[in-house]
């Protein structure tokens, strides 16, 4: 199934409280639950005034459906073609290097 990053500009995303955020993607689930099993949110990453999602699904579409049912922007969607991270090409990377999620 085709994966897509998905780019929303929000102003002052980057400072919504926690429950705000719990809100949202309670809200997001529910759209999702009622879409079936072709969408999945696989995870998204809030920066300033950007949100950037990572979803599985058939279409651009029913990613805009999703996004209009939730009441959230889609600013662009993008295909991805390729993925990279160092374990593709050096497998182990990182294990026992002291790295976290935090750098």
């Amino acid at each position: 199934m085709p994966e897509y990053v998905i780019e929303r500009d929000v102003a002052g995303v980057g400072d919504m409280t926690d429950e705000q955020a719990r809100a949202t993607v309670l809200k997001s689930l529910e759209v999702l639950d009622d879409l079936g099993d072709e969408i999945r949110w696989v995870r998204s990453f809030i920066v300033d005034n950007k949100i950037y999602c990572i979803y599985f699904a058939p279409s651009e579409e029913l990613i805009r459906e999703h996004a209009r049912r939730v009441g959230a922007p889609v600013d662009r969607i993008s295909e991805v073609r390729h993925l990279l991270d160092p374990t593709s090409v050096r497998p182990g990377y990182g294990r026992g290097a002291g790295i976290s999620a935090s750098g």
